[in-house]
């Protein structure tokens, strides 16, 4: 498929889904949000993990309100249901691990679409902004789950009420993130970990994802439970046994996915 508003480039199983719309600082429009749904989708079918960016200085400043009469007129409810939430449902269920690559400002929904991926990485001079009541609206865009599991309710309600810039070290003290790097390192360091997960045992990653999410709603004991069912599915995978042999031949495992 050809997109208009991002890149997609597949290569030795990394997927980079780049936000293309550098004039606009990769403000989010319809088309763009159905483009990043059918983009993170066919990630996982192809790669072994997605990492999101953004082109130009800015990552993503949110939604597109550059056309006034359409913004006034926007079905804010309809909009989140039928477009933000399967972009987001396609990244955060993705079965492949996914990283954001924050290389600029986040802002509103742009700050969420991050916040939407497994790992964020962001450069030291980026910042993120949840920017919804400086214009009388609210976190949207899954921004309320995410700042309150990653840092907390005080912080995520601070965030929220007053609408200040979090620096990229703040979000990195806070844990809203997993590290800001040295604008100079950050590619380097991206591509490094994105080239890791993506020769990494990828059937362990989605055990990851789903006993580290459940833990949320689950007791101790369904959790222990949890996590023997997929222990038990890994253990018996050929990525378990080649880590496995990897380990006694002192070498490095080749992971196959499965």
């Amino acid at each position: 498929m050809e997109y208009q508003t991002i890149t997609l480039e597949i290569s030795q199983n990394i997927a980079v889904l780049t936000l293309n719309r550098a004039d606009k600082m990769n403000a989010l429009n319809t088309q763009m949000r159905a483009e990043i749904t059918d983009a993170a989708l066919e990630a996982a079918k192809s790669a072994r993990v997605l990492v999101i960016t953004g082109a130009g200085k800015a990552f993503c400043s949110g939604q597109d309100l550059s056309d006034r009469a359409n913004a006034a007129n926007l079905d804010l409810e309809r909009t989140l249901r039928d477009e933000y939430m399967p972009m987001l449902r396609a990244i955060f269920d993705s079965p492949i691990p996914t990283i954001c690559a924050v290389n600029g400002p986040a802002a509103g929904a742009g700050a969420n679409l991050a916040l939407a991926a497994d790992v964020v990485i962001a450069t030291e001079s980026a910042y993120f902004l949840q920017a919804f009541t400086r214009i009388g609206l609210i976190p949207d865009a899954g921004g309320t789950y995410w700042m309150t599991r990653n840092m907390g309710s005080a912080k995520a309600m601070g965030a929220a009420l007053f609408a200040d810039k979090i620096s990229a070290k703040q979000a990195d003290d806070w844990g809203m993130i997993w590290e800001a790097v040295p604008d100079a390192e950050f590619q380097a360091i991206w591509q490094a970990r994105a080239a890791h997960l993506a020769k990494g045992p990828t059937l362990a990653y989605q055990h990851v994802k789903t006993a580290i999410r459940g833990s949320w709603d689950n007791s101790l004991d369904e959790q222990l439970a949890q996590e023997g069912r997929s222990q038990g599915t890994c253990g018996q995978s050929r990525d378990f046994k080649e880590g496995v042999l990897a380990f006694l031949e002192k070498r490095s495992p080749t992971y196959e996915g499965r």
